[in-house]
């Protein structure tokens, strides 16, 4: 389906450094905790040019997976059964980047791979919290609980957050935004812009659970190549617990927030329909991401 914002990926003005670095800093300046005061017509006009410039990125990333999405059974089994088998068949899955890492990668190559995730980041935390508002009780109290896990159930020293903070500063990482290719950009701008706009929600929720789909492979992979390449157990931790947690993670995920959402009478077919966009969107910008980063690594 044609949208006013659609355009080709080849002549495209979102898939860009520029474009991506500046929707970025919106980002974070926007999110970040600040104070009343005076706001004048130039951020006022600014705000809105970025808005619309977001939903023109975000529009484009739909109309990318569109008639992929639609091919998504509506019915609860059938759509979990869909959504389940794109941790083997979605885009990017199991990408030959990661084989590599394991086996061939040195301390340096994966320092590269990991800055650019840290700097592509958006906070799974943040995304759950902000997904969560006013979503149906049984969806709310699933992500309730993801989110209170995400927090280390209440001790700081287990808050998923600072646990990659700690690799990244262990290593003599410097990920920041003028430096980060655009492809990690875009995944964690394409995050932010479904957690953020509620025309978005379902998008979000299929979004955030293929992550918890997908991620224990890559992390156990990037935990093995940390083993092979000498790094202490205390370095791993992210890894070793994304590897395990989001095991269950996911199958929570899709039995008390994706299944009954979808199930509903009245809407689930439309949440199914998007839900199943916003998974795909998630995987093609990874994908997008993978490919580049074998560029960067000159992996053949």
């Amino acid at each position: 389906m044609a949208t006013r914002f659609q355009s080709t990926l080849s002549g495209s003005q979102f898939f860009n450094d520029v474009f991506q670095r500046a929707l970025s800093h919106w980002n974070r300046e926007r999110l970040a905790p600040s104070f009343p005061g005076p706001v004048g017509s130039g951020r006022i006009d600014r705000d809105a040019r970025m808005v619309r410039l977001e939903m023109g990125f975000l529009e484009e990333l739909r109309a990318e997976v569109q008639d992929e999405a639609a091919a998504a059974p509506t019915d609860v089994e059938g759509f979990i059964a869909w959504f389940e088998a794109l941790e083997a068949e979605g885009p990017g899955q199991h990408d030959r980047l990661f084989d590599w890492l394991e086996t061939e990668a040195t301390l340096d190559d994966l320092g590269i791979y990991l800055t650019q995730e840290a700097a592509g980041e958006a906070g799974f935390d943040d995304l759950v919290a902000l997904t969560q508002v006013r979503l149906p009780d049984r969806a709310k109290m699933e992500l309730a609980r993801n989110y209170w896990d995400e927090m280390g159930r209440g001790n700081m020293k287990a808050m998923h957050g600072p646990m990659l903070e700690f690799v990244v500063e262990e290593l003599g990482l410097k990920p920041r935004i003028g430096t980060t290719c655009w492809e990690s950009l875009a995944l964690a701008n394409a995050m932010t812009g479904m957690a953020t706009n509620r025309d978005y929600a379902w998008h979000s929720v299929g979004a955030l659970g293929v992550i918890e789909l997908t991620a224990p492979a890559r992390s156990a992979a990037v935990s093995r190549t940390m083993r092979r390449l000498g790094l202490e157990a205390k370095m791993r931790r992210y890894f070793d617990l994304h590897a395990v947690l989001d095991i269950k993670h996911s199958e929570e995920w899709n039995k008390e927030a994706i299944a009954p959402l979808v199930g509903d009478r009245e809407q689930g077919p439309a949440r199914a329909r998007a839900m199943a966009e916003g998974a795909l969107m998630r995987l093609k910008c990874g994908e997008r991401c993978f490919e580049r980063y074998r560029d960067m690594l000159g992996v053949s």
